[in-house]
């Protein structure tokens, strides 16, 4: 067993039917857009302990989707994430801690080839077996960032 309560240790993938990378941004300094990346991929390495775990997740730039095409071109462009050249959004952590299902994930994530340390701050929802025999874990995390520390300064 590992700190997760329900969970053995080893390596965890991210069920993509089972999971979402979701953001909300000012748009215009008067309003909220929300989106989703629609291709992620992390695993998730399950020590004994919290301290012996680390997560690494990769996102990938071309799958965003707003709602807006127009939009969803422009951010995928230069000036803002640059998705030709700087395809993926990646997440690694360096330090996981745990106070029961509270989580604390630290780490570096690199979005247009710029590396700046980020915490998640999340809570892990519990480990089951679902009906068809395959166990499961539940997670989630959420951090706030300046698009601005990552070199994405479009107005």
């Amino acid at each position: 067993m590992t700190a997760f309560e329900g969970l053995t240790a080893g390596t965890w993938t991210l069920d993509p039917a089972h999971s979402e990378v979701a953001f909300t941004v000012r748009h215009a300094g008067i309003s909220k857009v929300r989106g989703i990346f629609e291709q992620t991929e992390a695993e998730l390495h399950a020590g004994e302990t919290a301290q012996d775990s680390s997560v690494r997740a990769t996102v990938q730039i071309a799958s965003i989707n707003t709602k807006n095409e127009g939009r969803d071109g422009h951010v995928k462009g230069p000036e803002f994430f640059d998705a030709e050249n700087h395809p993926q959004l990646v997440f690694e952590s360096t330090e996981i801690t745990a106070d029961g299902e509270d989580l604390t994930l630290v780490g570096n994530l690199t979005m247009k080839g710029e590396t700046r340390p980020v915490t998640f701050t999340g809570e892990f929802g519990g480990g089951a077996v679902d009906p068809f025999g395959t166990t499961r874990a539940g997670f989630s995390a959420s951090t706030t960032i300046s698009r601005k520390d990552f070199g994405i300064t479009w107005n």
